[in-house]
């Protein structure tokens, strides 16, 4: 096993993975919980029971489709990077498709299934990795830096430290709620930790935050340890009866699947850039065994899909992990490990609450940005689509728009600039994607 994911050549121990591994885990748990209530449009009122997805069965597919995606990427991509369904992908399956649009939810699995489909096929084709490679090492850095600044804006919005505000856009939310009070003793644990050099910190701290939210009743103390698995009977197969329904075959489901592929394949491909960088794995601005990598998220949406869930990616709390250590792909198996305990253990889940995962959030976000000192801010052509890169990430709240910006404005800078012929010919070509995503798809 030593041998296999090269714990000596890449300076790590099975401790450290096993760390890593559960601190990714803890840090996207909150899908197993968030991804059934957004799927079964749980907060919306007066809904006929046809348009719900069923709860238990969402749950189950959330955390095989995860444990499936995280164990082939373990195993085949040996990177310690984590998938299960995709945040925002899922919003927009429940409220935009199904909700906005009143489509069946079998026909929106369907449309994922396509887009799964699509992705291992441009994978088997070995366009995904040569777009990857192409992209220039200084707008791969602002990925870096830019998802650092999105996930500790999504952590300061999950402790309640930065709100909405109409005058505004955002501002300072109330300091005095107990549950910011919460997230904000962990942000300080956690930056004691870190600084004082402790092995896992980032995963401490959230246990400390736990302890302290318990004491202070903020965090409930679970019912029970283990549940019966619920039925995945309601969901599992349920994609296929869209493709025998006429319904399902108009342009409008073929904008759904192209907005499905679009938005995982940037997202993706950002979040496999940023982790690879954060734990060194990087080689000469190339990813070793991207193709394998890619292959996973492939594989694991299309078992999603089928399972019963919404697009299953890439996730970047995975840096929650590599900070604690994590550098191998048998930290995505300890990963995948614990989506299916899970299955088991539902009523533990209760305590990894938003108060408690934010602080890991913001915590890692401070790392992902030491991308910064990397780019060439000297050059202008360079420093204008890395800036955009990095500041549209966080203020539109997208991985894939952030990518869009800065892919658009490279060829743009370095043909006025004079240097077309530095511009590999993926990112013209990228460049006319992007430019007819916005105009047909946005």
């Amino acid at each position: 096993m030593k041998k296999y994911f090269q714990f000596e050549e890449l300076g790590t121990n099975y401790r450290r993975e096993f760390m890593g591994g559960l601190t990714t885990f803890l840090a996207m748990a909150y899908i197993l919980v968030v991804n059934p209530i957004t799927l079964t449009l749980a907060n919306i009122e007066g809904l006929p029971d046809s348009m719900r997805m069923d709860y238990g069965a969402v749950f189950v597919a959330t955390a095989l489709a995860a444990a499936i995606g995280s164990i082939i990427m373990g195993l085949l991509g040996k990177y310690p990077l984590a998938l299960a369904p995709g945040m925002g992908l899922n919003a927009f399956f429940a409220y935009t498709v199904v909700l906005g649009s009143g489509i069946p939810w079998q026909h929106a699995l369907g449309a994922v299934f396509i887009s799964g489909v699509f992705f291992l096929l441009l994978t088997m084709s070995g366009w995904r990795e040569k777009i990857i490679n192409a992209i220039p090492i200084d707008l791969k850095h602002a990925v870096g830096a830019g998802i650092g600044l999105f996930i500790t804006f999504v952590g300061f919005t999950n402790a309640g430290i930065i709100v909405n505000n109409d005058a505004t856009l955002v501002g300072l939310g109330d300091l005095s709620n107990p549950n910011t009070l919460l997230a904000i003793f962990g942000i300080v644990v956690t930056v004691i930790l870190m600084t004082r050099g402790v092995k896992g910190g980032v995963f401490f701290g959230m246990v400390l935050t736990v302890i302290v939210g318990m004491i202070f009743n903020l965090i409930d103390t679970p019912d029970g340890v283990i549940d019966s698995v619920p039925s995945l009977e309601p969901t599992f197969g349920a994609v296929f009866s869209s493709f025998g329904d006429s319904s399902f075959y108009t342009t409008a489901m073929l904008g759904i699947v192209l907005t499905f592929l679009f938005v995982d394949f940037f997202d993706n491909a950002g979040t496999l850039v940023a982790v690879a960088n954060q734990a060194g794995l990087m080689k000469d601005n190339k990813l070793p065994r991207a193709g394998r990598a890619l292959f996973a998220d492939s594989i694991a949406s299309i078992a999603g899909s089928v399972l019963g869930t919404s697009t299953t990616t890439s996730y970047i709390e995975s840096s929650a992990g590599v900070a604690t250590g994590a550098k191998t792909g048998f930290a995505a198996l300890v990963t995948a490990g614990f989506f299916l305990l899970s299955l088991f253990f539902f009523p533990l889940l209760e305590v990894v609450t938003a108060p408690v995962t934010a602080p890991a959030l913001i915590i890692v976000g401070v790392l992902m940005v030491s991308s910064l000192g990397k780019i060439n801010w000297s050059r202008f052509e360079i420093a204008v689509p890395a800036f955009l890169t990095i500041i549209t990430m966080p203020l539109s709240y997208s991985i894939a728009t952030g990518i869009a910006a800065g892919f658009i404005f490279y060829p743009l800078t370095m043909i006025v600039s004079g240097k077309a012929k530095e511009v590999h010919p993926i990112m013209y070509f990228m460049f006319a994607v992007f430019v007819g995503y916005f105009i047909f798809l946005v």
